[in-house]
């Protein structure tokens, strides 16, 4: 198999380095299932993805995206850095800013705002809706969210295309040195078929005015320094709760500081819910492989 043009990526980044690693591989029309399986596994990164042609008419490209086990659906920072990796690769260009990207869960949009180092791609996120709400909406959630003292909004179950919990906590201090108990969570995401947590706080901090922590013990993930789909639940549960709020619009988020990370996520409220942010590309190369046993 000839050489392949491979990126890999620094996805949501508030600083080089800060965001959610990507793998990319640019060019897949040689590469069966087994192979791309095998490739993911071998990166073992948390996804890596694969671009097609699109198989819709009406979309940009069309990706495929492999956690080391298996394929997924959808996944939000893995869309949004394939989404640089089209426009970097020069595989299709935005028609009125909004590329399409064709994946297993669909064709979705994906806005395409500045340029250069400067440019941020936004996903708009599948339709969500709570399910539940309250500290007494499943007898786990306590456990799991022991050591948070409660913000404003109760505790939610909120479905789009994946389950999460959601929680605010009282304060941002309070919420980054909060240390999870991760078997609680694990239980509690088995028991609902759920992800695990994702918890909140607001913040006056002048870069960003909410600060998140995502911990999907439901995947065996003990915390994610930067999540779209996580970050798309908790912005459609704050537009569902506070429409007129302070939040309505949009905000920008501070997520991964925890765990040595530093990224920054943007959410926009404009009846639908997009996430997103910047992308970096640390790695520019090729790789060689035929997937053979």
């Amino acid at each position: 198999m000839s050489p392949i043009r491979y990126l890999h990526l620094d996805v949501f980044a508030a600083t080089l380095g800060g965001g959610n690693h990507l793998g990319v591989i640019t060019d897949a029309r040689g590469w069966n299932d087994a192979q791309m399986q095998r490739f993911a596994r071998w990166t073992n990164l948390v996804e890596t993805t694969f671009l097609l042609p699109p198989s819709q008419p009406d979309a940009s490209y069309r990706v495929r995206i492999f956690t080391p086990h298996k394929e997924i659906p959808f996944a939000g920072h893995p869309s949004i850095g394939s989404a640089h990796a089209v426009l970097e690769s020069g595989l299709a260009k935005p028609v009125d800013g909004v590329l399409w990207q064709d994946c297993l869960a669909g064709v979705l949009p994906i806005r395409v705002e500045g340029e250069g180092p400067a440019r941020q791609l936004l996903l708009k996120s599948p339709r969500a809706k709570v399910v539940s709400q309250g500290v007494d909406a499943h007898p786990l959630l306590a456990g799991a969210l022991s050591g948070i003292g409660m913000g404003k909004l109760p505790p939610a179950f909120v479905e789009g295309g994946r389950h999460w919990w959601v929680a605010e906590c009282a304060d941002e201090a309070s919420l980054r040195a909060w240390q999870p108990d991760y078997a609680a969570i694990g239980e509690l995401a088995k028991a609902t078929d759920s992800l695990g947590i994702c918890v909140f706080a607001r913040s006056n901090h002048p870069d960003y005015q909410l600060v998140v922590r995502a911990l999907p013990a439901g995947v065996g993930i003990v915390e994610d320094p930067a999540s779209g789909a996580a970050n798309g639940l908790i912005g459609a549960y704050i537009a569902h709760a506070e429409p007129d709020g302070p939040l309505a619009q949009g905000y920008t988020v501070s997520q991964g500081r925890e765990i040595g990370y530093n990224a920054q996520l943007l959410v926009r409220i404009d009846g639908a819910i997009w996430v997103g942010g910047k992308t970096n590309t640390i790695i520019d190369g090729h790789v060689h492989w035929n997937g053979a046993e």
